[in-house]
């Protein structure tokens, strides 16, 4: 059987969430990944009862869920803090704006993110982590090794008593290996894993859209991590093939301005090629979701939806149980 194809919610938090309820199943999806903002999921306000009643609104259409999403109050945790974060920040996790306040708050959001996931039943959560280098990447003024290792441990201090209590609740932390986190490419996915110490509760939410555009080998990134992939995100992404007047980098233009060299783009449009992560996960032994993230700032959002998910449930499917070439042996 092929895998669940499920929908991030995060790019339609301005509906409520029943009316995302409607148009997933409309447009074909078998479950939601349902974002922590909007109306989709409150944690402050998410006791039991709560929980209960998402899963039954999931329930009247026939709606799956395996994963929630904290990419917002996430970034929080391990980031320089700025003016940037209010925008994206709950109001209680901002608080009056100090920005070591801010981590702080942002860290106790996310062991509370953990105890709603256990309430709702699901054992995965989707987010970010921050970063206290990502301003750091390109090395002027000189960066010292020091300062990289610095950051990684930074990076453990803070996200190991967070991932300390996932563990003991029995729910992981997949990181979005993503530009801005503390991961972002293989070999920052091995540093990241080994400043915590390979903690059983942190591994990775694989999108190979992130990986594609910076020209890392997204296939090879699946094998490298079998054992933590917990989660995946389909989604694609365009970059030109001849150069352009901006770079990989973006040159400070919006999504979608067709100046750029890079842009995400609706499942199948862009140059992701999906057949090999689809070989890649079977042989990982990875069963569970695959999630579209639609993002294309060019493509009316609801007939982009549509398509992944037809998209998605034609590129997947089982591994065989057999080698093909078994029905010719005689004994």
């Amino acid at each position: 059987m092929a895998r669940p194809v499920t929908l991030y919610t995060a790019q339609w938090a301005d509906l409520p969430i029943e009316t995302m309820c409607q148009k997933a199943k409309q447009f074909g999806y078998d479950g939601l990944e349902l974002c922590t903002w909007g109306d989709h999921i409150n944690v402050p306000k998410a006791d039991q009862a709560y929980c209960d009643s998402r899963r039954e609104l999931l329930n009247k259409y026939d709606l799956a869920l395996y994963t929630i999403s904290t990419h917002l109050d996430s970034q929080c945790v391990c980031d320089p803090i700025d003016l940037r974060h209010k925008n994206i920040a709950s109001a209680h996790v901002w608080g009056d704006g100090d920005p070591e306040g801010v981590r702080q708050r942002a860290a106790e959001e996310m062991v509370k993110t953990a105890e709603v996931a256990k309430r709702l039943g699901v054992d995965t959560v989707v987010g970010f982590t921050g970063s206290p280098i990502w301003h750091m990447l390109y090395s002027f003024p000189p960066v010292s090794a020091e300062m990289i290792e610095e950051g990684y441990a930074e990076f453990a201090r803070r996200w190991k008593p967070i991932l300390d209590e996932y563990q003991s609740l029995g729910v992981k932390y997949a990181l979005e290996v993503h530009p801005t986190e503390i991961a972002f490419d293989i070999h920052t996915a091995h540093l990241a894993l080994k400043a915590l110490d390979y903690h059983p509760a942190f591994g990775y939410n694989y999108d190979p859209s992130h990986l594609g555009y910076q020209h890392v080998d997204y296939v090879r990134f699946i094998y490298e991590f079998a054992d933590r992939i917990f989660h995946v995100h389909m989604k694609d992404v365009y970059w030109s093939d001849v150069p352009t007047g901006v770079g990989v980098f973006g040159g400070h233009m919006e999504f979608g301005d067709n100046r750029r060299y890079w842009n995400f783009r609706s499942m199948g449009r862009g140059k992701i090629g999906f057949e090999n992560i689809i070989r890649a996960l079977n042989d990982i032994g990875y069963n569970g979701p695959l999630s579209v993230e639609w993002e294309d700032s060019g493509m009316d959002r609801e007939a982009g939806a549509a398509e992944s998910c037809e998209f998605v449930k034609k590129v997947d499917f089982a591994p065989s149980n057999i080698a093909f070439d078994d029905a010719m042996q005689k004994d």
